[in-house]
């Protein structure tokens, strides 16, 4: 497919992981550190990818990335950056590890603490361009981090705050297909409803990019007609490649915005005391901010059914309801093991979310707790 330049320099296609040795020589990245999780550790991709890159096998891995990254696992990252040395970040794995090497890759050039950085607490414009190089490997198709502006980073405190600069971009994303060909199917349609609620919700924004919401149609196309087939048969290389195009495009629509899907999915990811993963809250919290959203967005909507191949009477948030269902993803919060009494807590945090100034339709603190009650 070659090369594309779109906010940063994306090599998509399958085997594009072979040449990260070029890569690195390229950005002049001569001992990077690798950060990753422990099942990418463990399925081998670490060694398959540093198998053509000399610098890759000598380097230092930190590969104890929580579900949702947290502060202090930046800070240990952190720390081995610095013991050993290093000039760049390589990213090898789902959002989470490229969430987590874009803070590393922030606290390596500009003081602390994290905090600081946080979009919501005047952070933007504190994130300067010395922001350490860093190559984006995905190994699923759904967040979009690898062309991201934004890291969601869980606090000490509890806090899931959003950083967010164009320098957090990486300069590389590698988009790699076969990376994604040992996807087991739930976390294939998990990843892939996070893809496919990221380009409706970027479309759904108030904001007014054209460019970007034809990305975003486009993804929710691919998305659409593939992610079921790439669930039923993960070895099907023609959906896997669609799945991460269109999560690719999903994250270079972040530049709209997202609303009120993220809003409450990064408060709940938060939670400690639980390992919610985040493509599946969006994919139970669609719906529900789907008949939310609706009121304000009657054109918006006919486009999405139109370009899912839906009639336009076909309501959008029974046939997200239903699709949940045949992936076989939960229907609720509740069989997700979220408690009721963390509503309010929950409803606070989203109103104070950088996503919830994007969603279509203005929402209180009352209408988030009303939209987790109709998830629940």
């Amino acid at each position: 497919m070659g090369l594309i330049t779109y906010l940063t320099t994306i090599r998509f296609e399958a085997g594009a992981a072979r040449d990260i040795g070029s890569d690195l020589t390229t950005l002049k990245i001569d001992r990077p550190l690798v950060v990753t999780d422990a099942g990418i550790v463990a399925a081998g991709l670490v060694d398959r990818l540093a198998s053509g890159a000399p610098a890759l096998k000598s380097a230092p891995v930190f590969s104890d990335v929580p579900t949702n990254p947290t502060e202090e696992a930046a800070l240990a990252a952190l720390e081995i950056y610095r013991e050993q040395g290093c000039g760049g970040v390589v990213a090898i794995g789902g959002g989470s590890p490229i969430d987590l090497a874009k803070a590393v890759a922030l606290l390596a050039t500009h003081d602390g603490p994290l905090e600081a950085y946080a979009a919501i607490l005047g952070g933007i414009s504190k994130i300067g361009p010395a922001v350490a190089p860093a190559i984006a490997v995905p190994t699923t198709a759904g967040t979009g981090s690898e062309v991201g502006r934004a890291a969601l980073i869980t606090l000490r405190d509890g806090r899931k705050l959003g950083f967010i600069s164009p320098h957090l971009i990486p300069k590389l994303a590698v988009c790699d297909p076969e990376l994604t060909y040992g996807l087991p199917p739930g976390l294939t349609a998990a990843t892939g409803m996070d893809a496919l609620t990221h380009c409706i919700e970027t479309f759904l924004s108030p904001r007014d990019n054209p460019p970007a919401e034809a990305i975003a149609l486009d993804g929710l196309a691919r998305a659409g007609k593939s992610l079921e087939k790439a669930v039923a048969n993960g070895s099907n290389v023609e959906a896997r490649q669609e799945m991460m195009m269109a999560a690719l495009e999903g994250g270079l629509t972040f530049q709209k915005g997202l609303g009120a899907v993220h809003s409450l999915s990064h408060a709940l990811g938060g939670l400690k005391e639980l390992k919610l993963h985040h493509g599946t809250l969006n994919a139970v919290l669609l719906p529900a901010v789907l008949r939310f959203n609706e009121p304000v967005a009657g054109e918006k909507y006919a486009a999405l059914r139109r370009v899912m191949g839906l009639s336009p009477e076909q309501d959008l948030a029974s046939f997200i309801e239903d699709l949940n269902q045949r992936l076989g993803l939960p229907k609720s919060l509740r069989e997700m093991g979220v408690p009721k009494d963390v509503f309010p807590a929950m409803a606070k945090a989203a109103m104070a979310d950088h996503s919830t100034a994007t969603n279509p339709r203005p929402a209180t603190e009352d209408d988030f707790a009303a939209l987790l009650t109709a998830a629940y």
